[in-house]
């Protein structure tokens, strides 16, 4: 995917596989897998080797989801929404909800 359209903090909705239809914020992006993670769900189970600063054992994290599995919800439809894009007049890029039209970036 050549630019992804969810940032950092964004609130997201869980479209398909076993979190579906769950929310949560995105805590991290990872472009090059075209992956998110989000919080407090798609918890994984890892063995962790104990070392100086981190006791072992299995340990439980966020894993991630890939992003078409997941849509941004907008605040003013409530609902999870297609983003678009759109230039102002000043020539500033933002991001925009496909259904309420709404600007989503302040």
């Amino acid at each position: 995917m050549e630019g992804m359209k969810l940032k950092k903090g964004d609130l997201v909705k869980v479209i398909a596989g076993k979190e579906k239809g769950k929310t949560g914020k995105i805590m991290k992006i990872l472009r090059e897998k075209d992956k998110v993670i989000v919080e407090k769900l798609n918890f994984v189970k890892r063995h962790q080797r104990p070392t100086a600063k981190v006791k072992g054992g299995i340990v439980e994290k966020e894993g991630p989801i890939h992003v078409s599995n997941v849509a941004y919800m907008c605040n003013k439809c409530d609902a999870p929404v297609r983003i678009g894009f759109k230039v102002l007049e000043d020539g500033k890029k933002v991001r925009i909800c496909r259904k309420c039209k709404e600007i989503l970036d302040e």
